[in-house]
């Protein structure tokens, strides 16, 4: 039995999903799993990323940016 989840209710992104919510390419988001900057976890070949983990790359970045 398979069960259909969108995006909206996953807990866990696939990449392409993180990227759009935070209105980033893939590859940017790639790059802040490589630098440790967006936790993430790996299921097999997939990289998934915990939907917290984007507010806590949003508030980081927000941070960074604001003098």
């Amino acid at each position: 039995m398979t069960i259909a989840v969108n995006a909206d209710q996953a807990r866990l992104l696939r990449v392409e999903d993180a990227a759009r919510l935070l209105n980033i390419g893939r590859s940017a988001v790639y790059d802040l799993i490589r630098s440790r900057r967006l936790r993430s976890v790996k299921i097999g070949a997939s990289r998934r990323v915990p939907r917290e983990a984007i507010d806590e790359v949003s508030a980081q970045l927000i941070e960074e940016t604001t003098p």
